[in-house]
């Protein structure tokens, strides 16, 4: 069975009040309540979900001009998804970005993101704040 990752980015100016007013409680074109959604799929057998709370995650790989770089990125929320076919999978945001994510069975994780709290976003799933990034990536 697949397995669903849903990131919200929520929208810090969405009025609940002005929807129950106006639009029978649903959002509007002008009160959206995420601001962007990011949907990505697990598409083999999941066998656990491990939620690590202030984990640490590698974040690796090349720049534009060869060099290969490595840095552990502390106070992680991490989501360690296990499969019996495939490669491991970790999706996860920084703390201090977390709002709030629901773990539905091995069906569904979905992570609710601050709006207020600048972001980058280098791979597919991982969300770390500005302020935790790696200084030495930041051109």
């Amino acid at each position: 069975m697949a397995l669903t990752i849903k990131v919200y980015l929520l929208n810090d100016d969405f009025s609940q009040e002005y929807a129950d007013t106006h639009y029978g409680g649903k959002e509007s074109e002008l009160n959206r309540h995420y601001e962007w959604q990011d949907e990505l799929e697990v598409t083999t057998d999941v066998e656990n979900i491990d939620v690590i709370q202030n984990g640490t995650y590698l974040l690796a790989g090349e720049l534009a001009d060869g060099q290969k770089f490595s840095h552990d990125v502390m106070k992680m929320r991490l989501f360690n998804i296990f499969s019996k076919d495939a490669e491991d999978v970790v999706v996860g945001c920084s703390e201090s970005l977390l709002a709030n994510f629901k773990v539905n069975a091995n069906e569904s994780i979905e992570i609710y993101l601050k709006d207020y709290e600048p972001l980058s976003n280098p791979v597919p799933g991982i969300y770390i704040a500005a302020q935790e990034f790696p200084k030495d990536l930041i051109d």
